[in-house]
């Protein structure tokens, strides 16, 4: 058996990685230059098409650019996104939780209602089966 090495050489075999390695960094950067440039609504669809032909026509020195350019600001309107996301899930998680507790006060304040001789006990057992119910 042939050694695969006699035919394909080690340095060739690196260069062929490297050269991978270079697209799979150049497709990373220009789905993170793209994605920001599309998210952003400070900017208008003339310079977002500008921004995409750039890219396109110029796709290594385009996309370079545009992290130049607007390096510092994808970072700060990534932070804004995530905690706009982070804000938007603890309101969920507080109003999901909060809902638990509301039965729970329904049927203290029918029972405080009850004790208090403002409703009857049929009353009460309505107002609890209501608040039970949700």
């Amino acid at each position: 058996m042939v050694l695969a090495s006699a035919e394909y050489p080690f340095l060739d075999l690196m260069a062929t990685m490297l050269v991978f390695f270079g697209w799979v960094a150049w497709f990373s950067l220009l789905f993170v230059a793209l994605g920001d440039l599309y998210r952003r609504t400070d900017t208008s669809g003339w310079a977002k098409a500008g921004w995409t032909v750039l890219v396109i026509v110029l796709p290594i020195l385009g996309v370079l650019l545009y992290l130049g350019v607007q390096g510092r600001h994808l970072v700060e309107r990534r932070r804004a996104r995530d905690a706009a996301m982070q804000h938007q899930f603890d309101s969920y998680v507080r109003s999901v939780s909060t809902s638990d507790t509301t039965s729970a006060a329904q049927i203290a304040e029918a029972r405080r209602l009850l004790d208090d001789g403002v409703i009857n006990d049929a009353e009460f057992h309505a107002l609890k089966q209501k608040a039970l119910a949700r």
